[in-house]
């Protein structure tokens, strides 16, 4: 992964930063356990900035005796972290919203807080936007499960501010909307963390590619092998940016080395030219023998 990506990580960090600050200090004004809920949700971000930094300075780490392969699945450890810390936020947030049902309080200074949790909002939606344009560029589960992280920080806001809008203009009863919008939202959030887990359990275990990239490689090893070529025992993986590829290639064995050298060659190049960062095993064996198809 460039090192460039290392200032998408210290992007997210300035802008939990900010909006942890405006966030809490609505809070102090107000006394809503939504606001404290979105609050607690800037610290997780924070954190989770700080976890995917990390990862990404360790996945540029090259390939050594212990590491052959790289350190790209570092990814996947961060990308699982900030899931299991987003699940956690949600068991605060209900937990402070259920004891604002057992224990109401009244809201004060609704304006000042619609205010600063719009602002917080603005702030997280133009930084997620640029991770996310970014995680695209670069293929990087860790910026892109920081920037989905941010946007779920946005929603809650928006549907935080919706609820302080409606109670500043009804009657008291109407702030039973603040705990209840607080447990609306602590479930949306662990459902985002839950599938931040399951997508780098994924990766750690070492998933095939998606179907529609195994298509792609399918066609490329038919165009370029060609009618009188096969293959077989096709398998695929990824790691980080890295995507691998292994497959036997079949040949007519009157075939010399180095035309079937050139052949995978060219397989390789194809491959890379589609996904850079791809590594492709070929095994080559010859069509004629019985053996060849085992597996």
């Amino acid at each position: 992964m460039p090192k460039r990506t290392r200032k998408y990580a210290y992007l997210s960090i300035a802008a939990s930063l900010t909006t942890m600050a405006l966030k809490f200090g609505a809070f102090f004004l107000t006394g809503s356990v939504g606001l404290f809920s979105d609050a607690v949700e800037s610290v997780v971000n924070l954190a989770a900035g700080i976890i995917a930094l990390t990862a990404i300075i360790l996945s540029q780490r090259p390939a050594d005796g212990h590491h052959a392969y790289g350190h790209g699945k570092v990814e996947y450890f961060s990308s699982g972290a900030e899931g299991i810390l987003v699940c956690l936020a949600a068991v605060g947030i209900a937990f402070a919203s259920i004891n604002r049902f057992l224990h109401p309080q009244p809201i004060a200074a609704l304006g000042a807080g619609i205010f600063v949790a719009t602002m917080a909002a603005l702030v997280n939606l133009g930084t997620a936007r640029v991770m996310l344009r970014a995680a695209k560029e670069y293929e990087s589960i860790v910026l892109e499960a920081d920037a989905k992280h941010l946007l779920t920080d946005v929603w809650t806001s928006v549907a935080l501010v919706s609820a302080l809008l409606i109670m500043a203009f009804t009657p008291p009863a109407w702030q039973v909307l603040d705990p209840v919008l607080g447990l609306g939202m602590s479930v949306y959030i662990a459902w985002t963390g839950l599938g931040l887990i399951r997508r780098s359990v994924s990766g750690l275990m070492d998933v095939g590619l998606p179907d529609e990239e195994i298509r792609r490689i399918v066609a490329i090893i038919q165009e370029i092998g060609g009618p009188n070529n096969s293959f077989h025992a096709l398998r695929t993986r990824r790691s980080g940016m890295v995507r691998f590829v292994d497959f036997h290639f079949l040949v007519p064995g009157t075939m010399s080395v180095q035309e079937s050298h050139d052949v995978c060659t060219a397989i390789e190049d194809a491959l890379v030219a589609l996904w850079p960062k791809t590594q492709t095993t070929i095994h080559v064996e010859p069509l004629e023998d019985h053996a060849s198809f085992d597996g």
